[in-house]
């Protein structure tokens, strides 16, 4: 899967505007983020994983996700626009 299918879904979206912020986040925080259950969460991640877009750290039983740091400057600043617009839309539909 593309980079723009994986962020054109609403929940990969919403979990890549909590990863954008910085910072490794478990699955049970994007799972309160997004308002998505522990399967469907995880599903989503393997997209955005297989686009290239996040990296996975197990803890224990604990899974971690992060930002690759492999993304180059063209798809860091697609995934800043992407989130930006989300935000925008956001606070017009608020």
């Amino acid at each position: 899967m593309d980079v723009l299918s994986a962020l054109a879904e609403p929940t990969r979206l919403s979990a890549m505007r909590m990863l954008a912020g910085g910072g490794e986040h478990c699955v049970c925080a994007l799972m309160r983020h997004c308002g998505a259950s522990q399967s469907r969460m995880s599903r989503h991640m393997a997209v955005l994983k297989a686009a290239g877009l996040v990296v996975d750290r197990r803890d224990a039983q604990w899974v971690r996700y992060r930002l690759s740091p492999a993304l180059d400057a063209e798809t860091l600043a697609l995934l800043h626009a992407a989130v930006a617009c989300a935000k925008a839309n956001e606070r017009r539909a608020a």
